[in-house]
């Protein structure tokens, strides 16, 4: 569970129909510790108004007139390193994905996502996780697989990789978990449930059940998504 907190989080919304944003704006002001304090609708304004308004999260569309949503939250992340950036939009495609987490954002979402799950997203992502929508997680580990292994300079070659037992490590990795622990993480990503982890590995759902509870924790994360995503963008696990 993501703890509140007690100042409120100042937010700016990017979208080109005025509609969805007052829509959005009208939803995310009834939190108590959010608020919506700028918005615009395209990917210039949006950096205007972060460097008047400073906000700590920006609502990023990715189709937008003048610039669109992925040039503009890699110009963010340059100009306002401090500033998250939270793609929602309507493609669920793993390109769209892919490339604007490469760009810099902390979150990517789709439109149609209840509101519930919306907020809270947005709370985790101020706490500094990653949030994938569900429904794009497994896209982005399919093109995941393909890439290897990536940082920020780009793809890093195999043959930094060394593999054994199945899970493939990064050399002086500085991973939390353990090498079974690294083993049931790439089941996960590959949307076993935890009977077919055990069945896989000859063990029991209970002792997976215990991994996964260690996994979590160790990562400080709420849920197996998080722990996924965070540990492919760490490089502490590649599938």
């Amino acid at each position: 569970m993501i703890e509140r907190r007690r100042e409120k989080v100042k937010l700016v919304i990017a979208d080109d129909h005025q509609l969805f944003r007052e829509g959005l704006k009208r939803i995310l002001n009834m939190e108590p510790d959010l608020e919506v304090i700028g918005e615009c609708g395209d990917g210039v304004k949006v950096i205007e108004l972060c460097n008047e308004l400073n906000p700590e999260v920006v609502l990023m569309d990715i189709n937008m007139p003048v610039e669109n949503g992925v040039v503009a939250t890699e110009r963010m992340r340059e100009i306002f390193p401090a500033i998250k950036v939270i793609i929602l939009s309507i493609h669920d495609d793993e390109s769209y994905v892919f490339e604007t987490l490469r760009k810099g954002a902390q979150g990517y979402l789709l439109k149609d996502m209840e509101a519930e799950s919306l907020i809270n997203a947005i709370r985790s992502v101020v706490a500094g996780y990653a949030f994938i929508h569900p429904k794009v997680t497994g896209k982005l580990i399919h093109q995941l697989r393909r890439m290897t292994y990536l940082d920020d300079s780009g793809i890093i070659g195999k043959e930094k990789l060394v593999q054994e037992a199945g899970v493939k490590y990064v050399p002086n990795s500085d991973s939390p978990l353990t090498r079974r622990e690294a083993e049931v993480l790439r089941l996960m990503a590959e949307g076993k449930s935890n009977k077919g982890i055990g069945e896989y590995l000859f063990i029991s759902e209970k002792t997976v059940k215990n991994h996964v509870s260690s996994i979590l924790q160790k990562m400080e994360v709420d849920d197996r998504t998080q722990a996924v995503i965070n540990s492919i963008k760490n490089g502490w696990v590649t599938l």
